[in-house]
Formats: C-alpha cells, structure tokens, sequence
C-alpha cells in the first residue's frame, strides 16, 4: 500500500518507523532521511513533521553527523578536507558545517595521513620505473582530494626514505 493511501497516523507510523530502521544501521542526516522518505512516496507534511520532531529530541544532528564523518573518512579512508567537505555535501550537509568539520583535520594531520598513504602504496610499486610510480601516487592522492603541491611534497620525501636514487620531483615546482 502506497503511503498516500494510508490514513495520517497510519503514514506518520510507517515514516517513523523508516527513519528508524536507517539511524539503527548508521547515523544519517536530515537530507538523507528527507530523500529517503520521499523516493518512498511520502508527502512533504508527513516528512517535515516528523523531521522536525526527529531533530527535537536529538536523533539527528547534522552537525554531529559531520563530525564524525570527517573522522571515520580521513582515519579510515584517508580522504583531504577538500574531499570530506565534497562527500558532506553530497549527503546534504550545510557548507559552512561541512567545512567546520573538516577543519577539525589540520594541515599536519592532512599531512601525515598522506604520507602513511603512500608509504602503504610504495611496497606495491617495486617492481615499476620512478616516473610511473610518481604517476600512479600523485593520482592516487589526487583521487582522495590532496592538493598537488602537498601531494608533490609528499611523494618526494617519501621516495628519498623508500630509497629512490633520484627523484623526478626535485625540481617540480610547488604551489
């Protein structure tokens, strides 16, 4: 039975109780329950009101949805700020949340995790020529959002402690 046709208490009950089942798997934001409930065919009333009563007593924060967020992608996947800020988005947080919360990841933390990277990268290029290897990690750090010139960094030093004879990147400028 499509939502619709259900009596108000009726659909009230089946949008909570969709709500439910998602913030029990994860932690959601209001967009994702929003888009959620509307593919399933709720009205707009239905949704907001019980978005609204959602939020009220604390079962979905943005804010703290970001926050964590940021932490699980850049500790487990690590992603840049700039790419957690662009996932945050695409899940309907606020810019001005989305980019709060990436600041919580610094510039030397940023730093950091982009080395542990490549170093975890650089065990399976062994058997390739510098250059491609320098090809293959600056875009893979691309892809997970690092700015060239800390990628550029980066990728020098780390080849310099792999033990690389010379380094294409010595002369590279960076930004």
């Amino acid at each position: 039975m499509e939502p619709a046709e259900l009596p108000p208490e009726e659909r009230a009950k089946k949008a909570k109780e969709i709500c439910f089942d998602l913030l029990a798997a994860r932690p959601r934001t209001v967009e994702e329950l929003r888009q959620t409930l509307r593919r399933k065919g709720f009205d707009d009333d239905t949704i907001e009101t019980l978005l609204g009563k959602l939020d009220r007593a604390g079962l979905v924060n943005d804010a703290e949805f970001a926050e964590m967020w940021v932490k699980a992608r850049h500790a487990g996947q690590g992603l840049s700020r700039t790419a957690l800020v662009a996932e945050l988005r695409r899940k309907g947080v606020d810019d001005e949340i989305a980019t709060q919360a990436a600041g919580e990841v610094d510039r030397e933390a940023e730093e950091q995790r982009a080395r542990e990277l490549v170093r975890k990268r650089l065990g399976s290029l062994g058997n390739v020529d510098e250059q491609t290897a320098i090809r293959r990690l600056l875009g893979f750090l691309g892809r997970k959002g690092y700015p060239q010139g800390l990628a550029y960094t980066v990728i020098r030093d780390e080849l310099r402690e792999f033990g690389a004879e010379s380094s294409l990147l010595d002369d590279a400028t960076i930004d």
